[in-house]
């Protein structure tokens, strides 16, 4: 479940110490509220504030804070329905509208927690959004916290000093260092208020019976064998004791506050027993409560904002911490997880239960375990954040059925993903599993291709199912990376040869062949008819010291990065695993530091692993798993090998003038709608998007004047019948090509003028082009996701080949050469007819700023550029369609809770 604030209201958020708070615009009725916060600051602060001590000051800023006006806009902060802190800004009054004086008041007791950066990052985006580019502010210079406030926000920043005073001017222009110190500081504030959730120093279970069979008695049970460090109560209206822990009648009579409260209650209980925690001053809640209605779902999460907790669930299996000095396990799983290093966050209560199973059969024990479930607050991306610097997880494994900010995620994962790997499963992947994703988490549908973009872009290596994720984390979790996608295959039968070669290349893996000399070496040290190419097919008279030393020798190859042994059981060696055991003792450091991969027909588990000397090498029981877990290490070390993208700066682009556009269009249709083919051109050309020349044209003598001014160098045009609604003009037969003169140009428009009458509006009268590559070049507006760009072969078979790749915006330098080496038709880009390569600098171009077009303007619903004509003396857009929908912008990168 998700919270989205209606603009202009209110939002909440954490500071850097955890604490919650309210942030929301001030409105007259806040006069009074605002003149309090003012009267009880510090004489100093005042001073600070002020310049001076004087009560008229304050009233004066409590006036100017409280009122209405199109070129003010005040935030106030609120923690327990009480003021801490106001930021707001004046407009230049001048009229330009460029800049804006800022103010900023913190209460005495609420400074050094980030309140005022919090507040100053909100007043930026509104700030921005009314098309404001600077605030400036005077302080006095002895005034060195709020000059520090300014000087960390991460954005450009002058001081001009003027004897006591200094001016200061803060550019607001959107900047990759302002984004990475908003991060680091929603970091900070994140894994602050995580703390009493993963780390609790007490515990209360409400709801644990007195007879076995609840939920919560089994919760507290877990709690009990685990060992729970920390100190832990029950609340139970009857019962002395419950498991040998004491019980109290209420939560009001428990010793001390819990830090955190687990809740197994009927649904109805919920709101009110949260209420309740809240007041005591609990900070984080676990409800393992299912089927809560929307009043309850609504009342159970105000509690929670209202009073800070942060909240798991409901309707979860509950979370578990097996560090050392915490021993938490908060579930009411039948097994306890072991520990390790491996941080597990699931939305599905069954998957998280497969996934521990399989991991503790793995040997891979967990650092944390979260069941999401319907994931009213905590999420993927705060476990992440967790995990990030929490000095024990080594692996990430999510298993996330809806995301609540796309955007945060995704720069979060490629952050935290360059220090571990992340593992999910890409679930949803089918029109039946989306709509069964929409139905279990009441999370918007997303598709595959936008899932698998954010899943690429950040660098998550996404499997197709759980077993296929297990088989993969035993790879990663044992083995260094391949540093590339060369395999060397070793087997005893051909057969298992083969098959492990089909499905080496099918999972996107070659098989080198062996130089000379390595096959030498290798058949010098294998039986009598073995075959050294690649599979290496040692025979089944192979004995261990053979193969020993066949993988040392295949280990120290040139041009290999991985080895995968496939075994089966022979009259000659019937336990092949044994062998392979046997084999990999006393390995040599090349071998260690080799990727290695076994493959044993006759094994029973899908995967398990092999103990050795050295560590652990990881058997699966048929090839293609062990091919597909080789090809995503292999693709992580080369994610890991590529430094961070970076969105290019682009020139030409005229953002005001198109977002001036898009609010005149919408005001005159407020339903929204495509652009006629002027407003298209002309918003097109706000981002430098080249575009074919062309001609309006209501009538035969118009359409004439204007093919003859446009007409190509072999005199030929073309003509397109236009009106509102109009997508597709090749199934509308409204395209005629190659016109000839005045009379072929006549003919044509009278045709569509006869066929079309009552509808077409005009025409678009352009030169024929010459030939090229016809590609496709558009955007989509994901609900969930935002901009996602498409690429992809153009022309009439666009839908039919649906040869396309696609990548969330705003697109990176990686991105868009990913985007365009994607599709299937990409060789032809780079000349393989033998024509040359196209202009692939200037379609690199044309991505980037249809990619900043969607960034910049939320309204637009979708783009269509197709075909677009490439050929190596450059790129140009023939057709375009651009549809807009009223909709209202939201930072994605501001920090606030679901």
């Amino acid at each position: 479940m998700t919270t989205t604030p209606t603009p202009g209201g209110q939002v909440h958020a954490l500071l850097t110490d955890g604490t919650t708070v309210c942030l929301r615009p001030a409105v007259p009725a806040d006069h009074t509220a605002v003149l309090r916060l003012y009267e009880a600051m510090s004489p100093e602060n005042l001073r600070l504030r002020f310049f001076s001590v004087s009560h008229r000051s304050a009233e004066q800023a409590a006036d100017r804070a409280t009122r209405v006006a199109s070129v003010h806009r005040a935030l106030l902060a609120e923690h327990a329905g009480r003021l801490v802190g106001i930021a707001e800004y004046e407009a230049d009054s001048s009229g330009t509208g460029a800049t804006a004086e800022i103010g900023l008041a913190v209460d005495d007791h609420w400074h050094h927690r980030g309140l005022g950066t919090l507040l100053l990052e909100h007043l930026v985006s509104a700030a921005r959004a009314a098309g404001i580019t600077a605030f400036t502010a005077d302080a006095l210079a002895e005034n060195h916290e709020v000059l520090k406030v300014f000087a960390d926000l991460g954005l450009r920043t002058t001081r001009r000093f003027e004897g006591p005073e200094v001016r200061c001017t803060v550019q607001l222009a959107p900047s990759e260092d302002y984004l990475t110190a908003v991060e680091g500081r929603g970091r900070t504030a994140d894994v602050a208020s995580l703390q009493p959730l993963l780390r609790p120093e007490s515990v209360v279970v409400v709801g644990a019976g007195r007879k076995p069979g609840s939920v919560g008695r089994a919760v507290l049970r877990n709690l009990c064998s685990g060992g729970y460090t920390g100190r832990l109560y029950a609340v139970h209206p009857k019962a002395v004791q419950i498991l040998g822990v004491h019980a109290y009648p209420a939560l009001g009579e428990l010793p001390q506050t819990p830090d955190l409260a687990v809740l197994a209650v009927p649904a109805a209980a919920v709101p009110g027993i949260a209420e309740e925690c809240g007041k005591l001053g609990v900070r984080a809640l676990l409800v393992i409560s299912s089927d809560l209605d929307a009043h309850q779902a609504k009342a159970l999460l105000g509690a929670c904002r209202e009073y800070g907790m942060r909240l798991v669930g409901p309707n979860c299996l509950g979370v578990a911490n097996t560090e050392a000095s915490v021993r938490l396990n908060a579930t009411f799983a039948a097994a306890a997880p072991r520990p390790g290093s491996a941080g597990v966050a699931v939305q599905s209560g069954g998957i998280g239960i497969a996934l521990l199973g399989g991991l503790d059969r793995l040997g891979i024990g967990v650092s944390d375990f979260v069941s999401l479930g319907d994931k009213y607050d905590v999420s993927g991306n705060d476990l992440l954040q967790w995990w990030e610097g929490d000095g024990r997880t080594e692996l990430a494994v999510l298993h996330l059925e809806s995301f609540g900010n796309p955007r945060a995620f995704s720069r979060t994962a490629r952050r935290v993903t360059r220090r571990l790997p992340i593992l999910t499963v890409d679930a949803g992947r089918t029109d039946a599993g989306r709509r069964a994703a929409a139905s279990h988490t009441a999370a918007a549908a997303t598709s595959a291709m936008t899932r698998q973009a954010l899943f690429t872009q950040a660098g998550i290596t996404a499997t197709r199912s759980v077993p296929e994720l297990l088989a993969t984390a035993a790879l990663l979790h044992t083995q260094p990376l391949p540093s590339g996608t060369r395999v060397a295959i070793v087997t005893n039968a051909g057969g298992a040869g083969v098959l492990a070669a089909d499905a080496c290349v099918e999972a996107g893996l070659q098989l080198p062949p062996l130089t000379p000399s390595v096959v030498a070496d290798l058949l010098a040290v294998l039986p009598s008819g073995a075959t050294a190419t690649n599979p290496v097919d040692t025979t089944a008279a192979v004995s261990e010291e053979q193969l020993r030393a066949c993988l040392d020798r295949l280990a120290a190859a040139p041009g290999i990065d991985a080895v995968l042994v496939a075994l089966v059981p022979t009259a000659v060696a019937a336990a092949t695993g044994d062998v392979l055991h046997h084999a990999l003792c006393h390995t040599p450091d090349e071998l260690r530091s080799r990727t290695l991969a076994a493959v044993l027909l006759d094994q029973a588990q899908p995967v398990k692993l092999l103990s050795a000397d050295t560590g652990s090498v990881p058997a699966y029981a048929d090839a293609q798993t062990a091919a597909r877990a080789l090809a995503h290490a292999a693709a992580r070390d080369q994610w890991l090998a590529r430094p961070p993208g970076t969105v290019p700066a682009l020139d030409g682009v005229d953002t005001p003038r198109a977002r001036a556009l898009v609010a005149s269009y919408l005001e005159r249709h407020p339903q929204g709608g495509w652009l006629g083919p002027r407003d298209c051109a002309e918003l097109l050309g706000c981002y430098g998007i080249p575009q074919q020349p062309w001609a309006w044209a209501e009538s035969e003598d118009e359409a004439v004047l204007a093919a003859e001014r446009l007409k190509g160098p072999d005199g030929l045009t073309v003509l397109k019948a236009h009106w509102p609604g109009l997508l597709h003009k090749s199934r509308q037969h409204a395209v005629r090509l190659d016109l000839r003169g005045d009379a072929q140009v006549r003919s044509a428009y009278r045709d569509f003028a006869l066929r079309f009458d009552g509808l077409m509006t005009g025409a678009v009268v352009q030169p024929l082009a010459p030939r090229g590559t016809e590609l496709f070049a558009g955007v989509v507006q994901d609900e969930v996701f935002g901009p996602l760009v498409l690429f992809g072969l153009g022309g009439t078979a666009t839908e039919v080949l649906a040869d396309h790749a696609a990548r969330l915006a705003p697109l990176t330098d990686h991105d868009v050469h990913d985007l365009i080496t994607a599709p299937r038709c990409a060789p032809l880009l780079f000349g393989s007819d033998g024509s040359g390569p196209v202009d692939l600098e200037g379609l690199e171009q044309l991505l980037l700023r249809l990619s900043r077009l969607a960034d910049d303007l939320p309204q637009l619903a979708e783009a269509d550029l197709n075909p677009v004509l490439v050929r190596p003396e450059g790129v140009t857009a023939l057709d375009a369609r651009v549809r807009l929908l009223p909709r209202d912008g939201r930072d994605p990168h501001l920090r606030r809770l679901r």
